[in-house]
C-alpha cells in the first residue's frame, strides 16, 4: 500500500506482486495488458485488482489496524489471495484497471480458458460472501440544433437533452420494487452544450451511466433510453452485464462451512456497484464468489483502513476453501476415472 497504484500506474505494484511469487518458486509473469499471471492448481482461480482510485491516505498501523488507501479496496483482498495463493497452490491473477475500464479482467478472460472455479477478491468483510452486483451501462447522448433566437418557441439541442433524461429517469423512478438492489439507478455525470464556434448551431452531450440489477439485460435498459429519443442519439460504451449466483454453488457451500469452523455465522451479501465478477460470470461459465477482508463502506473512503485481525481471519477463510476446493475437485476427478474404468 506505500507504493501508490491508482488505475493506470500499477506496474510498480505488479513487479513487487510478482517478486513474491518468484520468491516462493512459483511460475509467475507480468502479461501484456500489465496483469499479474501466477498459474496453478486451477480448481480455483483467485484473482483481485491491483489499483486503487486516486487519494493519499498516510500508510500507517495503529492499535493493530492498517491505514492506507487501497487496505479494503482492494490490496487488502489482494494480498489476502497472494498469500493463499502460495500456501494452497492454486492459480493466481492480480489484474489492473478495475476502478476504471476493467481491462485487465476483459484481457484475462480472453487469454486463458475457464478455470473451474473463480474467487475474486473486494472487502465482504471475513465472514461475508459476495453473490450479487449489479450491471453497468455507460453512454453518451449527442444532439445539435440550429441556432435561433431564444424566443423561439422550439426545443434547441440543450431542451432536448434535459428533456430526454428527465424521461428516461422518470421511467425507471416509477419502479415499484423495493430495494436498491432491484432498481436500475440513473445518474448523469456530465453535462455539455451551448452554441458551437461558429455560431450556427447549438450542441448537448450527457454522458450517462445505469446501475443494472439482475431482473433487467442490460438491453432492457438500453431499449428504454432509446426508446424515449425525440432528437439526437446515444453512443453506449460496453457494457458489463449484472450478477446473481445461487448460494448453493461448491463455493458457496465451502465458504459457509470454513466461516462456522471459524465460529463466524455466513453472510450473503449483494452489492449495488459492480466489479470484475460481473465480467468473470458473464464469460466464464463456472461457480464464482467474491470474498475479502474490509468494510466496504470504506471502499473510496478518505478514512479507509483495515483491521489486521480480520486480514489473518480471511486468509484462514480463504486457505480453508481453497484446500476443500481442491480435494473436491480431486475426489471428482478420481470419481469420474473409476466410472470411465467400469
Amino acid at each position: 500500500m506505500a507504493t501508490p497504484s491508482p488505475s493506470g500506474e500499477e506496474e510498480t505494484v505488479a513487479r513487487r506482486l510478482r517478486a513474491f511469487f518468484e520468491s516462493h518458486d512459483r511460475e509467475v509473469w507480468i502479461d501484456t495488458a500489465g496483469n499479474v499471471r501466477a498459474p496453478g492448481n486451477d480448481a480455483v482461480l483467485l484473482t483481485s485488482h491491483m489499483d486503487t482510485v486516486p487519494g493519499d491516505v498516510p500508510v500507517k498501523i495503529e492499535n493493530g489496524v492498517l491505514w492506507g488507501r487501497g487496505s479494503v479496496d482492494a490490496t487488502g483482498p489482494l494480498a489476502a489471495m497472494a498469500v493463499t495463493a502460495v500456501e494452497t497452490g492454486v492459480s493466481f491473477a492480480g489484474v489492473v484497471n478495475e476502478e476504471s475500464t476493467s481491462a485487465g479482467a476483459w484481457h484475462l478472460v480472453s487469454d486463458r480458458p475457464s478455470p473451474e472455479r473463480v474467487i475474486n477478491g473486494e472487502p465482504s468483510g471475513w465472514d461475508g460472501i459476495t453473490l450479487g452486483y449489479r450491471g453497468f451501462l455507460a453512454g453518451t447522448y449527442v444532439s445539435t440544433s440550429e441556432l435561433g433566437h431564444s424566443s423561439r418557441p422550439e426545443n434547441n439541442a440543450i431542451q432536448s437533452a434535459v428533456n430526454w433524461w428527465s424521461r428516461v429517469a422518470r421511467f425507471f423512478d416509477e419502479d415499484e420494487t423495493s430495494g436498491v438492489f432491484d432498481t436500475v439507478t440513473t445518474k448523469p455525470v456530465t453535462f455539455d452544450g451551448g452554441p458551437t464556434p461558429d455560431g450556427l448551431v447549438v450542441e448537448a452531450t450527457v454522458d450517462v451511466q445505469f446501475r443494472v440489477p439482475p431482473k433487467y439485460t442490460i438491453g432492457d435498459v438500453r431499449e428504454v433510453a432509446e426508446s424515449e429519443l425525440t432528437r439526437g442519439s446515444v453512443h453506449w460504451e460496453r457494457p458489463i452485464p449484472p450478477v446473481m449466483e445461487s448460494p448453493r454453488t461448491d463455493i458457496g457451500r465451502a465458504f459457509r462451512t470454513a466461516i462456522r469452523q471459524a465460529d463466524g455465522k455466513p453472510r450473503l451479501l449483494r452489492k449495488t456497484g459492480t466489479s470484475d465478477m460481473n465480467i468473470y460470470a458473464d464469460v466464464w461459465d463456472c461457480p464464482i464468489a467474491t470474498y475479502g477482508p474490509g468494510d466496504s463502506s470504506l471502499d473510496h473512503a478518505p478514512n479507509e483502513h483495515l483491521d489486521l485481525a480480520e486480514f489473518e481471519s480471511s486468509t484462514r477463510v480463504l486457505t480453508d476453501v481453497c484446500e476443500r476446493l481442491c480435494k473436491l475437485s480431486e475426489w471428482t476427478q478420481c470419481s469420474a476415472l473409476i466410472t470411465f474404468l467400469r
